[in-house]
């Protein structure tokens, strides 16, 4: 779902000098930008912001890329066509951490308007993170000179329930990424020969996965339940009594299809 001419199209570009124009007019004190960009790479952005009185080094970090493209859109929209309709901006650069740097430079902004003692703050930007991220370790380690080593990192890539206050994710969906591979026979056989002969390897695959959880209902087996903290309980039960059954009813679903449990 990757944009096939995503490194030579000049969308990346595009974005970087849109949002250093935007940077530029904030007239932020003692800020620079540096770009590392190695031959064949995607580009990473760095702004950093001199601290002004406090010795604390603080990493932010945040996203220009916009994928997966996700065509074709409907009559009139696309991926990178801003179109205002209703109460609604479609475009795919309209979301998904599109905020991060706006909101971190408006507030280093803030700031040193009040004159308040702020950190050294170091704004990371990658542009593929849509994309697997597969070189952001080693634009990392080019610019790590640069970043210095961060007492604290916020990842500006979440989201909001409402604007009325400021919001920390303190937790996000578990994942496991495991590399997984079943061997029956000696060698690749013709299905017709060997259906019903050689085990199928799909089917114990099926059957290791249901060691783990229930096909039918999702939930993990047991033993391989844990305690939940008492504040993560207690910021579920805030959250929910906030948002009500809107917690999950802003996910439409297929018809004949239910929420989980």
């Amino acid at each position: 779902m990757v944009d096939d001419t995503y490194l030579t199209n000049g969308n990346v570009e595009k974005a970087i000098a849109h949002v250093d124009e935007y940077v530029k007019q904030l007239d932020i004190k003692g800020i620079s930008r540096q770009i590392f960009q190695p031959e064949g790479s995607v580009p990473l952005v760095v702004y950093v912001v001199e601290s002004n009185g406090s010795e604390t080094n603080l990493m932010l970090y945040g996203h220009l890329d916009k994928q997966p493209w996700m065509e074709p859109w409907a009559e009139g929209l696309g991926p990178i066509t801003p179109v205002i309709r209703g109460d609604y901006l479609y475009g795919r650069g309209g979301a998904d951490d599109g905020y991060a740097v706006f909101t971190c430079m408006l507030a280093i902004k803030n700031l040193q308007q009040q004159g308040v003692k702020h950190p050294r703050c170091v704004m990371v930007l990658e542009t593929e993170e849509e994309s697997g991220s597969a070189n952001l370790l080693t634009l990392l380690d080019l610019a790590k000179g640069l970043i210095g080593k961060p007492d604290f990192l916020f990842c500006m890539d979440s989201g909001a329930f409402d604007y009325k206050s400021m919001w920390l994710t303190s937790s996000l969906r578990g994942v496991c990424n495991i590399d997984i591979t079943v061997a029956a026979a000696k060698g690749g056989y013709h299905s017709g020969l060997t259906g019903g002969i050689v085990p199928e390897t799909f089917r114990v695959i099926r059957e290791l996965l249901s060691r783990i959880d229930d096909a039918k209902t999702g939930r993990v087996h047991d033993e391989f339940q844990v305690e939940i903290p008492e504040w993560a309980l207690k910021e579920a039960q805030v959250l929910a009594e906030l948002a009500g059954s809107e917690l999950y009813t802003q996910f439409p679903m297929e018809e004949g299809v239910t929420y989980m449990d």
